[in-house]
C-alpha cells in the first residue's frame, strides 16, 4: 500500500505528506486527508494511468475513495490478470 500512497501523494501534487503519514485506514476526504472533488478526479485518472481501471458508476466514488486500504482493495478486484 506504500506505492499506491506514494501514488497518491504525486497525482495530488501533496509535497506535504509522506507516504508514512497517510493510515491505511484514515479516510481521505472530510476529517481525514481533506481532499475534495478535484482531488477525486485525479484519484480516478491515477486509477487509470497506474493500473489501468476505469470506474463504471461514478456513484462508487465516495465508497472506493474512502481510504487508502478500500483503494487498493478496489485496484486488486479490478486489475485484469
Amino acid at each position: 500500500m506504500s506505492d499506491l500512497k506514494a501514488q497518491i501523494i504525486e497525482q495530488l501534487n501533496l509535497q506535504e505528506v509522506k507516504p508514512e503519514d497517510i493510515g491505511d485506514d484514515q479516510p481521505l476526504f472530510k476529517d481525514g486527508l481533506g481532499l475534495d472533488s478535484i482531488d477525486a478526479l485525479e484519484l480516478i485518472v491515477l486509477l487509470q494511468q497506474h493500473y489501468n481501471i476505469r470506474m463504471a458508476n461514478p456513484e462508487d466514488g465516495p465508497k472506493i475513495f474512502q481510504s487508502v486500504r478500500t483503494m487498493a482493495e478496489f485496484i486488486t478486484a479490478n486489475q485484469k490478470a
